[in-house]
């Protein structure tokens, strides 16, 4: 079994915090480290600076040069040399002659003994610096010539600084720094701090395993629900679609990111999206499908996530509603055909009692006449099974209504070989309008069908009796929701419309009396006819 490792079982907060912790020391770590090297480089080379300047001063000074030349050059060098060391804040100065016997020297019991250093280079005439240990210990030393009026060498001096006391003002530096270093730890730290707080409270704990776990879930079930969902921002920004969201509008690649208004949507679809409001069940239609969209906002608490939405498809299930709108209809034809029977049957058995037979006979052949021939007219223009079963029903379903639906003579129709429940979807919502309509206008009311063939294709016309539509109104009939009775609730020829498309047709509306659609289907592909 393996082993996870604790850093592994921490929170990615946790692990943030210790690396930036482990980030903010090493790097103070190697400033302090770099600040130290430098510093103790500039002190160094500041006190040989001037450790040269105050050589070079006493060996210019006139005195210097006065009293070398005496019998006890020590009784007035000694006390020049040490009130300038002194003011000058060096460790020693000391006057020699070229052999390097010592006329100076902080400490009186060194005068008269030999200067410990290199002098070789001042005697020849010229100035340099060195480290070395002498009688103080290791110091930083500069050594220059003292020449009388022609230019020789008359003697020398040496200034220079200990490094004990340039240790002692690189601890004082360092104190300093040391200060600033617990102050930017401290800062980095309570800075770390923070970090991993928000981090902490962003992540909500989680370790770094955990979230992708939950990442690959996530992903997963995006890519494996069928229902499409879409996320969009308070800025009207779509943020996430999954995959089927994508099939269900037909979606870019790029889509994520854009505004709801540059996906070329449908605009009642997109006004939707726009508005941010809570829809329940809300049907949609697209170019070929039927969807269902519910839209609730988002939050977290105080913050707001934009608008959850998730889309259905209910293309199959429409159209099986349709279907079954249509077996319920030739039910309610074979039911209220049953009652008519019925009817006649009582009729006939009544002259029958009467003793009136031969009315009996003419009275039921005359019916079975009338409806036979009804039948034998449809089912003979219309060889579309479908449609011819339609009108059946619908003529049925009409005349209970108190409307004559009538074929023109001139229908015929030849099977088309196309699906079904689109043709169901056009003549049947067609017909429907126009019942409604025809019951709203001036008696008798009449609803006109026409079905023939057109280069293969085929033109399905429907005419009413009603009142007709107005301008504004045919521009809008194919609009989801439009409806005569105003509710809102119209869907019949907004699906109309999708059929025809989807089918590659056209539909037009015009006025003759009442209104009149016409169909216009082309012939399918790979049909020679």
């Amino acid at each position: 079994m393996t082993r996870t490792s604790p850093l592994r079982r921490w929170s990615l907060a946790r692990q943030m915090l210790l690396l930036q912790t482990v980030v903010v020391g090493v790097t103070v770590a190697a400033g302090t480290a770099f600040a130290f090297a430098h510093t103790r480089d500039l002190l160094t080379d500041d006190a040989t600076r001037v450790a040269g300047s105050v050589a070079i001063s006493v060996a210019d000074s006139p005195s210097v040069l006065s009293a070398v030349g005496d019998p006890d050059p020590t009784a007035t060098l000694q006390p020049y040399a040490e009130r300038v060391r002194r003011e000058a804040g060096v460790d020693f100065i000391t006057i020699m002659d070229t052999s390097g016997r010592r006329y100076t020297h902080p400490n009186p019991g060194q005068i008269g003994g030999t200067f410990l250093g290199t002098i070789g280079p001042a005697v020849a005439g010229r100035t340099f610096t060195e480290t070395y240990t002498g009688t103080l210990g290791p110091s930083v030393r500069a050594v220059t010539p003292v020449r009388d009026g022609r230019g020789e060498v008359r003697a020398l001096v040496s200034a220079g600084i200990t490094l004990d006391k340039i240790s002692d003002r690189l601890r004082d530096q360092l104190a300093v720094a040391g200060l600033t270093v617990l102050l930017g730890m401290t800062v980095g730290g309570a800075g770390t701090a923070l970090v991993g707080a928000r981090l902490r409270r962003q992540t909500r704990g989680l370790a770094s395993d955990e979230l992708g776990r939950i990442y690959e879930h996530h992903t997963a079930i995006l890519h494996a629900v069928r229902e499409g969902l879409l996320l969009v921002d308070d800025e009207r920004r779509l943020t996430l679609c999954n995959d089927g969201a994508r099939a269900l509008l037909g979606l870019p690649a790029d889509a994520e990111g854009r505004e709801v208004t540059e996906l070329g949507l449908d605009p009642e679809f997109t006004e939707m999206l726009r508005s941010g409001e809570r829809r329940t069940d809300e049907i949609h239609l697209t170019r070929d499908r039927v969807i269902v969209v519910n839209a609730a906002p988002a939050r977290s608490g105080r913050r707001s996530f934009g608008l959850v939405v998730t889309l259905r498809d209910h293309t199959e299930l429409q159209a099986l509603s349709g279907q079954l709108d249509a077996v319920r209809g030739f039910a309610e034809s074979l039911r209220s055909a049953a009652h008519e029977s019925a009817n006649r049957l009582h009729t006939v058995v009544a002259l029958v009692e009467l003793g009136r037979a031969e009315q009996a006979v003419e009275f039921a052949t005359a019916e079975m006449r009338d409806a036979q021939q009804f039948a034998d007219r449809v089912v003979g223009s219309v060889r579309e099974p479908v449609l011819a079963a339609l009108l059946l029903g619908k003529t049925a379903e009409a005349a209970e209504r108190g409307v004559e639906l009538a074929i023109a003579p001139d229908s015929e129709l030849d099977d088309l070989g196309l699906d079904g429940r689109d043709l169901v979807t056009i003549l049947g919502n067609l017909i429907d309008n126009a019942v409604e309509a025809a019951v709203t206008g001036a008696p008798p009311a009449r609803v006109r069908v026409s079905l023939t063939m057109d280069g293969g294709g085929c033109v399905l016309r429907v005419a009413d009796s009603g009142p007709g539509l107005g301008d504004h109104e045919v521009a809008a009939a194919f609009r989801r929701g439009w409806t005569t009775k105003g509710d809102g609730r119209g869907l019949g020829l907004a699906m109309v419309g999708q059929a025809v498309r989807r089918l590659g047709g056209t539909i037009d509306v015009s006025r003759d009396g009442g209104a009149v659609f016409t169909v216009r289907l082309p012939p399918r592909k790979g049909d020679d006819t």
